[in-house]
This record gives C-alpha cells, sequence and structure tokens, in this order.
C-alpha cells in the first residue's frame, strides 16, 4: 500500500513541478520536512545571499523548522511578522517593510495542477509581497493543498482553508461557528484580496517546494 501511494504521489509531484518550470516558477520537491528546510537555508538562503528576510502567514514556514532556522542565522535582517509580543501598529510597520526584504518566505492556499498559485488574504500583505516588491520569494507547499482545476482551488480556498485559518486566529466569523463559507460581512473577516499567478515574473523570482507530505491548512 505505502509503496503504490509513494509511486502515485512521486508522478503526481513530478507532473505540477514540471508545470510549474514551464510557468517560469523555479521549483524543487522535498520527500521531507527537514527536507525541505535545507532547501530553504542549505542551498536558497546560501545561493542568494539575502541581508534581508521577512514572512507571510504560514503554518508549513512554521512547521518545517524555516522560521526557527532563519532566526538563528547571524548577521541577517530579518523583519518578524510572526512575533505576537508587539504593538498593532508594530506589526502593521512590519508588515509594510517586509514587501521590500530580499526574500520573502511564505506558504499558498492552493496549487492547481497545471502550475498556478491561489491564495486569499484579510489584509493582502502575503498577496502583495507574492506578487511584487521582495527581490525573491520562497513558497512552501504540502501536497495536500494540490487541486484539479481553478475551481476546485476556489472551493478549497473558501470552505476550508479560510474557516480553518479563522478558527487558527480566533476570529469572530461566522465561518468559526458553522465550518463553512458565510460571506460574511464580519469586520474580522479574513477573506478580502484574491491573488492568482499564472507566471513568475521575472523567471524564477518565485521558488517553489513541493513537500511530499500533507501539512499546513
Amino acid at each position: 500500500m505505502k509503496e503504490i501511494l509513494k509511486n502515485y504521489w512521486d508522478i503526481k509531484l513530478q507532473k505540477v513541478k514540471n508545470n510549474l518550470e514551464k510557468n517560469n516558477f523555479e521549483a524543487h520537491i522535498a520527500q521531507t520536512l527537514d527536507e525541505a528546510r535545507d532547501l530553504v537555508i542549505k542551498k536558497m538562503v546560501e545561493e542568494l545571499q539575502p541581508k534581508s528576510i521577512s514572512f507571510g502567514g504560514s503554518m508549513t514556514v512554521v512547521e518545517c523548522g524555516i522560521y526557527d532556522s532563519i532566526k538563528k542565522i547571524k548577521n541577517l535582517e530579518v523583519i518578524d511578522t510572526y512575533d505576537t509580543t508587539v504593538s498593532s501598529s508594530e506589526k502593521m510597520d512590519r508588515r509594510r517593510r517586509s514587501l521590500l526584504v530580499d526574500l520573502y518566505i511564505t506558504g499558498t492556499n492552493a496549487l492547481v495542477e497545471n502550475g498556478v498559485l491561489v491564495n486569499l488574504d484579510g489584509m493582502g500583505n502575503r498577496v502583495a509581497a507574492i506578487t511584487f516588491g521582495p527581490k525573491n520569494v520562497v513558497i512552501v507547499v504540502g501536497r495536500n493543498k494540490i487541486v484539479s482545476d481553478m475551481e476546485e482551488a476556489m472551493i478549497r480556498v473558501k470552505e476550508f482553508a479560510a474557516p480553518v485559518n479563522a478558527i487558527r486566529l480566533k476570529r469572530k466569523t461566522p465561518c468559526t461557528k458553522t465550518a463553512e463559507c458565510e460571506n460574511c460581512s464580519s469586520p474580522e473577516r479574513i477573506c478580502n484580496m484574491w491573488s492568482i499567478i499564472e507566471k513568475s515574473a521575472p523567471k524564477g523570482r518565485i521558488k517553489i517546494i513541493l513537500i511530499n507530505q500533507d501539512i499546513g491548512f
């Protein structure tokens, strides 16, 4: 059984990787969380030599150990957008400054098999950074976020990723009670700004690490 599933995901991930590369993304496959972390720390950071790094909200980045590893690197400006101890104004200032870093690391809400990224944000700082600003962007994505088409991507984001993240963030929105999108008008709504990225421009600016595990929301 395990060998069959391994063969299935090897084929699936290679196909998605090929499609991402056709769309001008740099793409890699990691079999484990440790391998994904090492790709970022030992390959990408080493090769790009960024002077500044920041993050977009992503449980995958944290669970892979990338966030903790980045913070240990000496002589590197880390704009920590995950720090919950600072004031609201400081959080907002860090999000703004993160738009101009050398390397921005985040996840994605959905990845279509044909190599298209689909994301939905509350304030738009993450989708803005992925689209333009940081010199390079690294996106780590578990295989559970791969979908067959754009319609499935929209459904995944609205009916699963958004309610789950609203629950995680303890937002006062209807979806935290019903576990499905209510198309609400709550002031704490996190579904405000969509981003659909069909190709990386410039070529290779956006780097995708496909993780052969289910991880993140």
